[in-house]
């Protein structure tokens, strides 16, 4: 930030409060003991004007204390309507917040409509950090006014925006010469107003907000004025509720009016039993579930509605691994910050502090597949702690680890909340539950049990308070009975207990506030920060390194064609069914017939076995980036993209092996060499572009495996080399692509030639249009080859948007 940041100062002899309300100033002297500020004339000693209906009735207790003031919410006894709230914390019903000169305090969360209550006492001796820096763009006289991460240095109308995910140079702002501004977007990762993403751009209106990153900017028409607040994320659940039919049709509630609110640097488990809901209570915070009923707002905002905006704040981390094995620790921080980082971002400082967070500085060149369980999952953290989250989610990060790595990944949770960001985890374990702030304890049926503190969790449950072992007595507690009815009674008890408890009066009841109300649908289209184009070579780039990993997986889809090609030319001894000659025997043409069905039989073998696992095996992977940025075409080209390459060295190879143990026929359409090389890869690519469709309809890679046969079974029926197929077998052998494979096989070696004119050779081979050696034959045959490879994307593409959910 330049120094043409100004601060308003006033000068006043006693202590005041000033109130400002999008423009309009009021401002009103402490000098009694006790100020009641409100709308209601009944209760308030200070003057607020009626038509500002941000402020409750009966909005803050002002108390002096020492030289200075105490402020509380609400009457002390019931909280405001619309809160009062620092960093997006809202103050303690009963601590409330201890003023400062300069303290600056937000009544409401909604910037259109939040006033602002700044508290000034020149003799006190305690400052408050100023949480808005103003940059004023009256008279100004350098154009444009730069915003991003490391603005030009010599441009004295600058905002240095300092996080991850903001571009060196994100957005400039023009004057119109009309006494208004122009936003231009110059980013990867978007500006948005008003919570839309703005295209190139845009004209700003009195009281636009404008977020860059984690950044929150006020436009009042005349100045710019930044929160520093808006680096932390503050969650706010309103009453969320799922239920969903099970097999026998009956109702069933997953999570039963469920209210939390989280604090920013907050660290927060939700424990509980199994069945509870905790994981669907995650996903349903962090909005990738779907919900019955209920909101989740992230600093007054919807998530839903939101959720591009926020999309680059939050991290979550699943309880499977999102990251390939196959990699160095390196590489995958490494890619992980090109593909969700700005093209301009410093990699190498990113990731060698990003090692050092996660203390695995030591082990950078190791294959992921090579570290421990413990070690695995902090790789996992550090691909989402390389945008900076403000917000983070995992799921059952400590599953599987040791005691002692279960302490030290907690410990590097606690590290990370002290850090300022917001985290919300999912655990079955309770041994190291202390150095969380809150927990979230559930019951049968998703009902929320008690939410707190964790030592006052032992004293609600009527446990010792002295020794954090009695902690898991928590889970016999509500778990007690025989029955799921005795369970559900039980828990039931616990839950009702809850809500009229001191403690949901305080974590809850007196903090949940509202969000801003009537937003409207923003765009949650996924666009990927880069071109689509760089995003499938770094796509391409990181899958061909996958593939080169497993070497010897690679070696055996180059060479499993060629060999298999030997074995069949040995198994026909001295024949040469393929070779015309001048008085060819009465079955050569048959037999030549079923050589070229094998031939397609492997090809669509190969190709069906290549890309069978590769989108299943890698869902999660898969899921993670897609929330945050990945594009689905560069995803499934990057696929294609290798595995033709792939397709193409194994042409090449069983060409080869073709040529050497088979005499090869004459052609008049196109060398039988190239044309075989031809119809090979593109029945390769046809069937790597069926099998990638495969794996993206399973849910996971076995089922893959499994459906193989079923698949190849059909194009073996059906090729028409088998059976005369007539009717429906015939207008379905159309699906096939070992149908038109063979086609184009037998054109190129003129199969229909080999037959010598014998009376009753139709009882051995039958001459067919379809194997007519004619450049339009061979035209169609290679033209509903690619057509099949065209179709397999499209719908591996709508299967695979299908699984979005946003």
């Amino acid at each position: 930030m330049t120094h043409s940041f100004s601060e308003q100062t006033v000068v006043s002899t006693n202590p005041f409060i000033e109130l400002n309300n999008q423009g309009k100033i009021t401002r009103f002297e402490l000098t009694q003991k006790i100020h009641c500020l409100g709308r209601d004339p009944s209760w308030s000693n200070t003057a607020v004007p009626n038509n500002w209906n941000v402020i409750s009735r009966r909005q803050a207790v002002i108390q002096k204390e020492g030289e200075d003031y105490r402020i509380y919410d609400g009457d002390r006894k019931k909280p405001s309507g619309n809160g009062i709230f620092i960093d997006h914390s809202r103050i303690n019903l009963t601590q409330g917040y201890l003023l400062k000169n300069g303290a600056q305090l937000y009544i409401g969360q909604d910037p259109h409509y939040q006033i602002t209550l700044t508290y000034v006492n020149q003799k006190s001796r305690s400052f408050a950090t100023p949480s808005k820096r103003r940059l004023d763009l009256s008279g100004l006289q350098h154009w444009p006014v730069e915003l991003g991460r490391s603005p030009h240095p010599s441009n004295y109308s600058s905002m240095q925006l300092d996080a991850p995910t903001v571009s060196r140079l994100h957005a400039t702002i023009y004057p119109d010469n009309k006494g208004g501004h122009i936003l231009q977007d110059n980013s990867t990762n978007g500006t948005f107003v008003n919570g839309k993403r703005v295209e190139k751009r845009h004209q700003l209106n009195r009281d636009d907000a404008i977020q860059i990153g984690p950044y929150s900017i006020i436009y009042t028409g005349k100045a710019l004025e930044l929160n520093n607040s808006a680096n932390n994320i503050r969650l706010d659940a309103h009453k969320l509720c799922l239920r969903v039919r099970d097999k026998q049709n009956k109702e069933k509630t997953i999570l039963n009016n469920l209210s939390l609110v989280i604090e920013p640097g907050q660290l927060v488990a939700l424990v509980g039993g199994s069945g509870a809901g905790k994981s669907t209570l995650m996903k349903s915070l962090l909005r990738i579930a779907p919900l019955s009923s209920g909101v989740v707002y992230l600093n007054g905002d919807d998530l839903r509605q939101n959720w591009a905006m926020y999309r680059s704040q939050l991290g979550y981390v699943p309880q499977d691994d999102i990251i390939h094995r196959k990699l160095t620790v390196e590489e995958v921080l490494t890619y992980a910050c090109k593909l969700r980082l700005p093209p301009d971002t410093d990699i190498q400082k990113e990731v060698i502090n990003t090692l050092e967070q996660i203390k695995l500085s030591h082990v950078r060149h190791t294959l992921v597949s090579n570290l421990s369980g413990g070690q695995r999952k902090r790789v996992s953290i550090g691909v989402e702690l390389l945008a900076d989250p403000k917000l983070f989610f995992l799921d059952e990060p400590t599953s599987g680890l040791d005691p002692g790595l279960d302490k030290e990944m907690m410990q590097l949770l606690r590290e990370q909340a002290d850090r300022g960001r917001t985290i919300i985890l999912v655990t079955h374990a309770t041994g190291n539950i202390e150095v969380c702030d809150r927990i979230a304890f559930l019951g049968l049926g998703g009902n929320l049990c008690y939410f707190g503190p964790p030592r006052e969790a032992l004293s609600f449950f009527r446990m010792p308070e002295t020794d954090f072992k009695y902690f898991a007595d928590i889970y016999i507690e509500l778990n007690q009975g025989t029955t799921t009815e005795e369970i559900s009674h039980q828990v039931d008890i616990w839950s009702n207990r809850y809500r009229n408890s001191p403690q949901y009066t305080s974590y809850i009841r007196s903090t949940l506030s509202p969000g801003k109300q009537d937003q409207q649908s923003t765009d949650t289209t996924v666009k990927t920060g880069i071109s689509p184009f760089k995003q499938l070579a770094l796509l391409s780039q990181r899958y061909w390194k996958l593939v080169n990993r497993d070497f010897s997986s690679l070696i055996i889809a180059l060479i499993s064609g060629p060999i298999t090609m030997v074995l069949t030319a040995l198994s026909l001894g001295d024949e040469d069914p393929l070779a015309l000659v001048e008085n060819p025997d009465v079955t050569q043409a048959s037999l030549a017939l079923r050589l070229l069905f094998i031939f397609s039989c492997i090809a669509i073998w190969i190709g069906l076995s290549n890309s069978i696992q590769e989108i299943a095996k890698e869902s999660a992977i898969y899921f993670r980036e897609r929330l945050l940025n990945l594009g689905l075409i560069p995803y499934i080209g990057s696929k294609l993209f290798i595995r033709a390459w792939i397709a193409l060295g194994q042409t090449l190879l069983m060409a080869i092996a073709v040529i050497l143990v088979f005499k090869s026929p004459e052609s008049d359409l196109i060398p039988w060499s190239l044309g075989f090389a031809i119809t090979t890869f593109l029945t390769l690519v046809a069937s790597t572009s069926l099998s990638l469709m495969i794996s993206a309809w399973v849910d996971n890679a076995n089922k893959g495996n499994s459906l193989l046969p079923l698949v190849m079974i059909p194009q073996i029926i059906l090729s028409g080399v088998l059976f005369h197929l007539e009717g429906w077998s015939s207008k379905l052998s159309w699906l096939m692509l070992s149908r038109w494979s063979v086609g184009a096989y037998s054109a190129i070696a003129d199969v229909n030639a080999m037959a010598p004119s014998v009376p009753n050779l139709e009882k051995i081979f039958e001459p067919s249009d379809v194997y007519s050696a004619t450049w339009d034959n061979l035209a169609l045959n290679w033209g509903i080859l690619l057509a099949h490879t065209l179709a397999y994307l499209i719908v591996t593409l709508i299967v695979q948007k299908r699984k979005d959910i946003f």
